[in-house]
């Protein structure tokens, strides 16, 4: 039978082979969610874009009103100083000004009504937009939820498999430990095998020389394999 020492590293490398495949699964989710995401994300963007777009213009509209508040104000005041010119010099003057005002008055007044156009057009087109964003996110919210579902069931797998190692590393001598880490460590993701009834290894099924297999039945020490370096301890099915 496997000895104690074989079967806790043993299931030390097999704990350690599930954390892989768990890790790799989390590791998959987070572009697939953002694959998901991606064309809502993109009218969601347009959207933002589009309402800063719309505020500066509105902010464009008030200011062209306060100046044409300014220059109605303007033009008024001008009209009652006509009233009370005291030559046709003066007046000439005071009329020449009031006419740049108008003029002003007018240009400004036609922008600003070309901007209200435009808004109009683009609170629409923002309407539209945002109706197509809340469409996309909820076509595309089952799904989401569905793989939150599997990252959180992977998450608390790879908590319980973390736990798990625990156990087993604790019941390993800390010589054998590192040396285990450090044969992982080169990218190997089976350190520990088992030598098969007929005395070969059971990673790479090379022979091993009838000395060693004595030593490995014994069960005194992990001797790793001269062909493939894995570490191999008694097979169930050895005597």
């Amino acid at each position: 039978m496997m000895d104690e020492r074989s079967g806790t590293l043993k299931g030390l490398q097999d704990v350690d082979l599930l954390l892989e495949k768990a890790r790799t699964r989390k590791a998959e989710f987070d572009p697939l969610l953002e694959e998901l995401d991606q064309p809502a994300q993109a009218l969601e963007q347009e959207v933002a874009k589009l309402q800063g777009r719309l505020k500066e213009m509105k902010l464009e509209e008030r200011r062209l009103e306060h100046a044409a508040d300014g220059r109605r104000n303007r033009a008024k005041m001008l009209q009652e100083r006509l009233k009370s010119v005291r030559n046709l010099r003066e007046e000439a003057a005071v009329q020449a000004e009031l006419d740049l005002v108008r003029r002003a008055f007018e240009g400004e007044e036609q922008e600003a009504l070309a901007l209200l156009d435009q808004i109009r057009k683009m609170e629409v087109r923002l309407n539209e937009l945002e109706l197509a964003s809340k469409a996309a996110r909820a076509e595309l919210e089952p799904r989401r939820a569905e793989l939150l579902r599997e990252q959180k069931a992977v998450a608390e797998e790879l908590a319980l498999l973390e736990d798990r190692r625990k156990v087993y590393a604790v019941r390993i001598p800390e010589v054998q430990l590192r040396n285990y880490e450090r044969i992982r460590g080169g990218h190997r993701s089976v350190v520990v095998a088992s030598l098969t009834p007929d005395g070969a290894c059971d990673y790479c099924f090379n022979m091993v020389p009838l000395q060693v297999q004595n030593e490995i039945r014994k069960g005194t020490a992990l001797i790793p394999c001269e062909a493939c370096g894995v570490l191999l301890g008694p097979g169930e099915d050895v005597p």
